[in-house]
């Protein structure tokens, strides 16, 4: 047996989603990864009220990821708006360890599946909600834009280059079902969680806010040894940052290094970049090889 099928804290427990688009989905995903039974109710889409399929946005705008991370899932449909809807879903939830969310609590509460409405019909239930923010302004709207800008993320109007804030709500939102089965596993009653993607995004934000990543940072440029340079066919990626990377590197570049805070000075800028812009990207691997330096090269798109 590998160790996928030996290692699964989460074998046996009964996960249901209401949960569309990205976060959800991607933490139902990582739930059924660690062995949880996953079922997931959608809505009706539009064009299929006789319950012919589901209206997660995802699988209209990227069949691929909405295929990914429903591998291995059951997907049901209701709609949770009718009296069928709602007994299909109290039905689902009698049979469930733990429930996950992704609507507002305005409209979870419109549903009749506020916490404590919940917590009275199902009180061995529990509730993993994900927001747009914690706490007060939970039913703000929002996207995964709007929360890396306010965390300090977006510094120019290049769109990031991943959805950040959603991912890691999704990494968050796993963390808080493991949590959700702990408790509820000494307590016997089920327990409210509520994960906030504007508070996943000023988590990853917080390098930024503690210098390491701004300009004059060790990871965010101010070290030789840290950067992304351009090199013969492509750019390279180096991360030298220990003391003995970083004299590895200089080394190879025939730099004279002394002491870790010479990777600030200029020159030792100047002469790294000098040195990586005469290679390509295959003699730069073949570098990272022999030397025993933490350095990635990429060929230029053609």
């Amino acid at each position: 047996m590998d160790d996928s099928q030996s290692f699964a804290p989460l074998q046996g427990v009964r996960i249901l989603s209401l949960a569309l688009n990205l976060p959800g989905p991607a933490a139902l995903w990582r739930c059924a990864g660690m062995g949880a039974q996953c079922r997931k109710l959608e809505p009706l889409s539009s064009a299929s009220k006789d319950g012919g399929g589901g209206a997660d946005p995802m699988q209209l705008y990227c069949p691929q990821a909405y295929g990914q991370m429903h591998e291995g899932i059951t997907v049901l449909q209701a709609d949770l708006k009718t009296e069928a809807g709602q007994a299909s879903l109290h039905a689902q939830l009698a049979q469930t360890d733990v429930l996950l969310t992704s609507f507002r609590p305005s409209a979870l509460k419109k549903l009749g599946m506020d916490w404590a409405v919940l917590q009275q019909r199902h009180p061995r239930l529990s509730l993993v909600r994900v927001v747009g923010s914690e706490g007060a302004l939970a039913d703000v709207p929002g996207h995964d834009l709007t929360y890396q800008a306010e965390a300090g993320l977006v510094h120019s109007t290049q769109l990031p280059p991943s959805l950040f804030a959603d991912m890691a709500g999704a990494l968050m939102a796993s963390e808080a079902v493991l949590q959700a089965v702990l408790v509820s596993s000494r307590s016997g009653r089920g327990v409210f969680r509520e994960v906030g993607l504007a508070q996943a995004a000023q988590w990853l934000a917080l390098p930024w806010h503690w210098g390491l990543t701004q300009p004059t940072g060790d990871v965010g440029g101010g070290h030789a040894g840290y950067r992304i340079y351009p090199c013969a066919d492509g750019m390279v990626a180096v991360a030298a940052l220990e003391p003995h990377f970083a004299q590895r590197l200089c080394e190879a570049a025939d730099l004279l290094f002394r002491h870790p805070s010479d990777m600030h000075k200029p020159e030792i800028h100047t002469g790294v970049a000098q040195f990586l812009a005469a290679l390509n990207c295959k003699q730069l691997m073949q570098l990272a090889q022999e030397r025993d330096i933490p350095l990635h090269a990429l060929p230029s798109a053609h």
